[in-house]
């Protein structure tokens, strides 16, 4: 079986694969404190409670955005699965093209989502992850990834909002009814959601003009759900798209 954690700023995302097949999965909290035993003994109890033994993975696979979590885990791997992880970064099979002006620079979580989409989907292919910050990533009928956008994410735009301003409470990112606000919280509410969903609509359209009008989207991410069922634009929601992606980087480079 096959162990795939992909690591956020925020959550981390880790599931079991047999063969092709998606076991299980869970989203826990990113925490930069904890250490490779106390990764270890939580995914431990992960797999425990389907039924499943740290001795059933042999091999493990990670997409890490953050370099000290991804040296833990990458320990973690030796200590409690006794195998080397297989890290997404440079050297390692992708199956695309990166297009950029630094290759190096673009995120393991964007390269892995790329891979995932083109291989779903086919090409041209938009991806939206809906994470800490939201990317965009474009990749082109033949595979290749040319770029993307990145904004800040829906929550941290809520957190910042609290945060910066004297009287504005902390508010649950929900759809509101009506676009007027009758309150201080329906109106923070109206602001964040719908102004972030114009926020997506433009750059997907932004996208499609130089990619292409037939460019298939989809979202993936902590709020694709959210915003993906209201954004008429978004064409799929694949929560697990990143999972998917980091199985076929496992069977590429095994």
């Amino acid at each position: 079986m096959i162990l795939a954690i992909d690591v956020g700023n925020t959550h981390t995302v880790v599931g079991v694969y047999d063969d092709k097949k998606l076991l299980s999965y869970w989203r826990i909290s990113t925490d930069l404190n904890k250490t490779e035993d106390e990764y270890g003994m939580l995914v431990k109890n992960l797999l425990s409670n389907s039924n499943l033994a740290l001795s059933d993975i042999k091999s493990v696979v990670i997409s890490c955005v953050i370099p000290p979590v991804s040296w833990i885990l990458k320990k973690m791997s030796i200590d409690y699965f006794k195998v080397s992880a297989l890290i997404v970064g440079p050297g390692i099979k992708t199956g695309i093209c990166i297009k950029t002006d630094n290759p190096k620079e673009v995120g393991a979580d964007r390269i892995v989502n790329a891979i995932a989409a083109y291989k779903l989907y086919g090409g041209p292919v938009i991806i939206v992850d809906f994470g800490t910050a939201t990317t965009f990533c474009a990749v082109d009928a033949d595979g290749i990834y040319l770029g993307g956008a990145i904004a800040p994410g829906l929550e941290i735009s809520v957190e910042a909002l609290f945060e910066k301003t004297a009287k504005l409470p902390k508010i649950e990112i929900i759809k509101p009814k009506h676009s007027i606000g009758s309150n201080t919280i329906t109106a923070m509410q109206s602001g964040m959601f719908f102004g972030y969903l114009g926020l997506i609509n433009e750059l997907i359209r932004r996208f499609k003009r130089e990619l292409g009008e037939d460019s298939v989207v989809v979202a993936t991410g902590g709020q694709a759900e959210l915003i993906g069922n209201e954004s008429k634009l978004i064409d799929k929601i694949d929560p697990l798209l990143t999972l998917e992606g980091l199985h076929l980087i496992y069977e590429m480079n095994k």
